[in-house]
């Protein structure tokens, strides 16, 4: 499985990330190329792209990278940082797309075209279990909040994405801890580390879609941390838009959002069992009906937390 770590050099928490992701054994010299500076690996299947310009504007680096090296990108795995108004600490992690913003077919405010989604890396589920426990044993938990995000913004990608960042300021994205976290998780999840070999999807298994909430997520949060479930998109209750309660169908971009998250991640999942996880207080009673309706017709199962087998 071919993966490339993205990094740009705009960004100070993704060249911190790099810089700890090259401590790793086994880089070789980096090269110039039209589209960036390339290093590989001399054992894994990895390598790392570094691009001037800012990774959320990079629409199409995925196969302009495959076509310009002759690498096969399976996945693409973005170091970025993450701003926030609070200027919390974080170390967090999310899918791309922007589904729920119209007019459809736009360039969107941050990146990505709007009512598009980018299939979720099949690895979402285990960095994030795995950072959070590297971070808890470091400590690092007391002072970041060891969190993950729902789906947004770009860049528009074809292979399945994911971005891995550390927030809020200039100074939690230039610490070296907090990308040796980062660093440490990618090593271990790539199976570069030398310990138990990574999960890979094999076509079979249980993928959770989150439909609700926050943008941070917690309930879905709950579950991914407490099971060892798949995940594909998580979507907020901003990009799954009422405009009203109708008389059958909500009027609304909701249901193009779901149509959409749910085939973005059922491409990065093939053979899966997708299902979906709700939030269910951020829903009025109408608006679960219609989400559960829809839903049903698109083959995809309600669960609820208690229903999701536990590891």
């Amino acid at each position: 499985m071919g993966t490339l770590l993205l990094s740009s050099t705009k960004d100070p928490a993704s060249m911190n990330i790099l810089s700890e992701v090259l401590n790793i054994d086994g880089w070789g010299v980096a090269k110039d190329f039209p589209h960036g500076k390339v290093t590989g690996h001399s054992k894994f299947e990895v390598q790392i792209l570094v691009i001037d310009d800012l990774h959320i504007w990079a629409d199409g680096i995925d196969t302009e990278h495959e076509e310009t090296t002759g690498f096969k990108v399976d996945e693409v795995l973005v170091l970025s940082k993450h701003a926030s108004a609070s200027e919390t600490p974080a170390l967090t992690l999310h899918a791309i797309g922007v589904p729920g913003e119209t007019p459809h077919g736009e360039v969107a405010r941050s990146g990505g075209i709007k009512g598009t989604a980018v299939p979720p890396s099949t690895r979402f589920g285990d960095l994030f279990r795995t950072m959070r426990r590297i971070a808890i044993e470091s400590g690092l938990d007391s002072e970041y909040d060891i969190t993950l995000e729902a789906t947004h913004h770009g860049p528009l990608l074809e292979r399945p994405t994911l971005y891995i960042e550390i927030g809020s300021t200039e100074e939690k994205w230039t610490d070296p801890r907090a990308a040796c976290v980062w660093a440490e998780a990618i090593s271990i999840c790539l199976g570069m580390s030398g310990e138990v070999p990574p999960r890979k999807w094999e076509g079979e298994g249980d993928v959770m879609i989150g439909l609700g909430g926050g943008h941070y997520a917690p309930r879905h949060k709950a579950v991914i941390s407490e099971t060892e479930v798949w995940v594909g998109h998580i979507l907020a209750n901003y990009a799954l838009v009422f405009e009203g309660q109708g008389d059958s169908v909500p009027p609304g971009p909701w249901a193009h959002s779901v149509h959409t998250v749910v085939e973005s991640t059922r491409a990065a999942f093939p053979g899966g069992n997708v299902f979906a996880h709700l939030d269910r207080k951020s829903f009025k009673g109408w608006q679960r009906q219609a989400l559960a309706s829809l839903l049903s017709e698109l083959d995809v199962q309600v669960l609820r937390g208690k229903q999701i087998p536990l590891p």
